[in-house]
């Protein structure tokens, strides 16, 4: 018995609307001509992963930043143009950078 049954169960007289989004299918970000330049860089004596060159909108480079860090389950954050990872996940973020159609190019190593 799934969620939609139980809660028919629990409400009989409650109407269902069939309308189903999933906002992150819906989300298309878009794709630049330049190659997105991921290197390595140790800060405060802790390795990262620093993504830079995105020229697209802010929201769509803080969407691409959080993807990457529930994709790879890591911390980060973006600013500065900069998407800041951490730990070197060079040769992952460029597998799903690729993925999605970026060109990447990898810089330091």
């Amino acid at each position: 018995m799934d969620l939609k049954d139980q809660l028919k169960d629990l409400f009989p007289d409650h109407e269902t609307s069939e309308v189903e989004t999933n906002e992150e299918e819906d989300q298309e970000i878009w794709l630049q001509d330049d190659p997105l330049i991921c290197k390595y860089e140790k800060r405060k004596g802790k390795a990262n992963t620093i993504i830079e060159g995105y020229t697209g909108a802010d929201s769509d480079f803080k969407i691409l930043a959080k993807e990457l860090k529930t994709t790879l389950g890591v911390g980060g954050s973006s600013k500065n143009e900069q998407i800041i990872i951490q730990g070197d996940y060079r040769s992952e973020i460029m597998d799903i950078l690729k993925e999605k159609g970026f060109q990447v190019k990898r810089v330091g190593g």
